[in-house]
């Protein structure tokens, strides 16, 4: 390591160039000198490249072609630069790429540049654990970071040298022993990055904060003990003043129908409400108010749990400081055992080494101990695999009283309000029945409580895992009788993956697993025991496929031939099932498909929706007609024809395959976009989409019905094709054969219908508040072209603007909207 003439001089740089390959070349140039924690000098300058710049670069730097041939050449100011940093230590953001260009000019012009380098992209990362991403435009939004150029050089190297100081601030912050852990682990960090750990250490003191205890060896956040509650009012409208929020008509009708049915001691009630009208609000504040029962809270999916917690919990904490507990699996929270072993063993992965570093941050600032909050984690899967909690607590861990996992059981126990989501609750229904006992229970969007219960009475069995495992005990085993059974399960298990990948035939008969049940049978292998009793246990059997990264994966699933009665599977308690819809059809409601039999219904009278507008094509394309590349090509062209509207653009699709298509083409067009199943988990892309980070968003799965952009004042919503379930479906073809033994249509009075409230639904993610504004183009013509069609068509007239007209008037149509 090169000696540091003076340690407290920093040399902040940053560089613009004509591109980020080797052969790049310098175009800009800013410096910001520190030294003892204050801004000494600053250095600004263009650079003639001798060569044109290419429009991308233009757009991104702000810099023109007219203004570099103005410039200096880098030989006319290598002297005075060097002589500016020569001395320090380099920073940068993203070092390697601005120390090796700027090193390698110099080297040119007969400097050599050999000081230490730090990079404040992986200090940022280790220090400030739970941020999405690190660019240096995310970090100044985080971090309130004087930023008012992005990618004008001096600007980015002077808020880069305020990075540095929000570091250097953050690491004072923390126990010195903590820092002392991090710094053994501290050559592991890029270039000389440690140097800066190292001096903030050398002027801390060893107090430890008030905030923190030491258990172990490791710092740990001091749980926050829980304040006495605040008596909410009876009156709805004075607790929502409080909480500085506008009473809406439709809310209010909701909360008199909560209120009403509170009067009656036990009971089921159905209330029907539409979306965006505060519904969760509507249902927390007078159900705290009026009854002394604890809550508990059950949603569909778990960024829509995340979402509330974020959201309404948050503010009823700190307002009325009620006590709200999220129960998600254990493997969400990290298991300290299993950290703190990690810690005791040398790993030489750079990559694993610095999400040591990143928690032993973090857990000088989590109060759950979900893991969750690392943004990051998907990085290093395996890592964090290792060290997630498996729901077990050996009686000599270390952190016994400690445990995240086991302080969420005890704190969920007596909190006012237990917020799950659909699948967690069933899955514990009766192993965690201590949670759920005399509690009052709403079911949110009660529509998707049926289709998570399919799955729950569902089995899965990974066969990828199985045929790795069949491989291994034949390789070890000396039993010929045993090599053989294992061959002969392999051979069966291989041809039916074989026979569905080529045929697209996803059932099993029961025949087809005859051999594979009898081998199992004989062999009595542990290692296979799930795989014996879901062939022995169901009836119904049918493959999957996923793509995990870069393997294919498949799925065995099981399921009964009845749907799964879900009433009598629930607590006795009173409950409230709020839905989008109650009534699928004139012959079906959602209480008799989840087996309730005395149940009240309540509707919240519909409300026109002005703030929101639907477009229908006239000469629309005939989608079921066109090829998967065909459809993917018609939905890039309308994308790029609405990206004229100027607005954030929210894409739904049914089918991954055409989503990753149109991903694909808006690739090869070169136009920024975020995908799911490709850039990331949901809650992230929707936090990037929401700050603006990209203004194209591709959804399926949960975008359709779990995740609300209230933070978008205006939004395009597009839906590319009208969301019926497949009718191959497992779960769908069983309400269909029961609908048809009790005389029903399943078309008229299921799938329609269900299709309805989805597409309901879909058009409420964006009117979330009476402020927003959003429009939403349907591309599928099946509405004007089907007899349906005009079902669907009256049943959106009735709450909605709907405009039909031309491909090509849409565009102009929807900038009158939003002007």
């Amino acid at each position: 390591m090169t000696d540091r003439k003076n340690p407290n001089k920093y040399a902040v740089v940053d560089l613009e160039a004509t591109g980020s390959g080797s052969d790049a070349k310098i175009i800009q140039i800013g410096i910001v000198i520190l030294e003892n924690g204050e801004i000494k000098e600053t250095y600004a300058t263009d650079i003639n490249p001798y060569e044109m710049l290419d429009y991308h670069i233009q757009e991104l730097t702000g810099i023109s072609n007219q203004q570099l041939a103005q410039a200096p050449d880098f030989g006319q100011v290598a002297a005075e630069v060097f002589d500016l940093i020569g001395d320090a230590v380099f920073v940068a953001h993203n070092v390697r790429f601005d120390a090796n260009l700027l090193a390698e000019a110099l080297f040119f012009e007969g400097y050599e540049l050999r000081t230490p380098r730090v990079d404040t992209v992986e200090l940022a990362q280790v220090f400030f654990p739970q941020f999405e991403k690190y660019s240096l435009i995310n970090l100044a939004q985080e971090l309130d970071l004087d930023l008012e150029q992005a990618h004008a050089a001096i600007s980015d190297a002077y808020a880069t040298a305020q990075l540095l100081l929000k570091i250097e601030e953050k690491i004072a912050s923390l126990p010195k022993q903590t820092v002392e852990q991090i710094l053994t682990l501290g050559d592991h960090l890029i270039y000389e990055s440690r140097l800066i750990i190292d001096e903030v250490f050398a002027t801390m003191d060893a107090s430890i904060p008030e905030n923190v205890e030491f258990v172990h060896g490791l710092a740990l956040r001091k749980p926050q003990g829980q304040l006495e509650a605040y008596h909410l009012s009876d009156d709805f409208a004075t607790n929502l003043a409080l909480l500085e929020l506008d009473e809406r008509a439709e809310q209010a009708q909701f909360v008199q129908l909560i209120e009403e049915r509170l009067k009656e001691e036990k009971g089921v009630h159905f209330i029907q409400a539409q979306a965006g009208i505060g519904k969760t609000y509507g249902y927390l504040l007078p159900l705290l108010a009026r009854r002394k029962e604890n809550l508990l809270i059950t949603v569909p999916t778990k960024i829509l749990q995340q979402q509330i917690m974020d959201k309404e919990g948050k503010k009823l904490q700190e307002l009325f400081c009620i006590s709200i507990s999220s129960v998600k699996s254990p493997a969400h929270y990290l298991k300290l055992d299993s950290f703190w072993k990690s810690l005791e063993r040398a790993d030489e992965n750079r990559l694993l080494n610095r999400f040591k570093m990143q928690i032993l941050v973090w857990l000088c600032e989590t109060q759950t101990g979900d893991m969750d909050e690392l943004r990051q984690k998907q990085r290093y899967q395996s890592y964090f695999d290792e060290i997630q909690h498996d729901g077990q607590l050996e009686d000599k861990s270390l952190f016994m009283d400690w445990d995240f996992w086991k302080r969420l059981q005890r704190e969920a126990i007596s909190s006012r309000v237990l917020i799950t989501n659909h699948a967690y609750f069933l899955s514990h229904l009766q192993s965690q029945d201590y949670l759920w006992q005399s509690r009052l229970l709403v079911i949110d969007e009660a529509q998707k409580f049926l289709l998570t219960a399919e799955e729950f009475a569902s089995q899965t069995i990974d066969l990828t895992a199985i045929l790795q495992t069949l491989q291994s005990k034949k390789d070890k085993t000396e039993q010929l009788l045993d090599k053989r059974l294992l061959e002969s399960t392999a051979f069966e298990l291989n041809n039916l993956i074989t026979h569905y990948r080529s045929s697209g035939q996803r059932d099993i008969v029961p025949e087809q697993l005859r051999q594979i049940k009898q081998n199992l049978l004989e062999m009595k292998m542990e290692e296979f025991r799930d795989l014996a009793r879901v062939l022995e246990d169901y009836r119904q059997f049918w493959l999957e496929e996923h793509q995990l990264e870069d393997k294919r994966v498949s799925y065995l699933r099981a399921s009964q031939e009845e749907l799964l009665d879900v009433a009598p599977l629930l607590p006795q308690v009173k409950t409230f099932c709020i839905s989008a819809t109650l009534d699928l059809s004139k012959k079906v409601s959602l209480a008799d498909l989840l087996g309730f039999k005395d149940v009240s219904f309540d509707r919240v009278s519909h409300r026109h929706y002005n703030n929101q507008e639907l477009f229908l094509a006239s000469d629309m394309p005939a989608i079921l007609e066109k090829s998967r590349e065909e459809h993917a090509a018609f939905i890039l062209e309308e994308i790029q024809a609405l990206q004229s509207v100027g607005k954030p653009i929210l894409v739904l699709f049914i089918s991954i395959a055409l989503l990753l298509a149109v991903s694909a083409l808006l690739d090869e067009k070169e136009i920024d976009h975020l995908a799911q199943h490709k850039h990331g988990p949901e809650a992230s892309l929707k936090r990037r989409f929401e700050k603006g980070e990209s203004q194209l968003l591709l959804g399926t799965g949960v975008f359709w019905e779990g995740v609300d952009f209230a933070n978008q004042e205006e939004m395009v919503l597009v839906i590319t094709r009208l969301p019926f379930d497949n009718p191959k479906d497992h779960f769908v073809r069983k309400v269909n054969d029961r609908l048809r033994r009790e005389g029903k249509n399943p078309f008229y009075d299921f799938s329609l219908p269900m299709m309805m409230v989805k597409l309901k639904q879909a058009l409420g993610r964006t009117t979330r508040t009476t402020t927003q504004q959003s429009t939403v183009v349907i591309l599928d013509n099946r509405l004007l072209t089907k007899r349906y069609g005009r079902h669907i068509i009256e049943f959106l007239q009735k709450e909605y603007t709907l405009n039909t007209l031309p491909l090509a008037e849409l565009t102009e149509a929807m900038r009158e909207f939003f002007d």
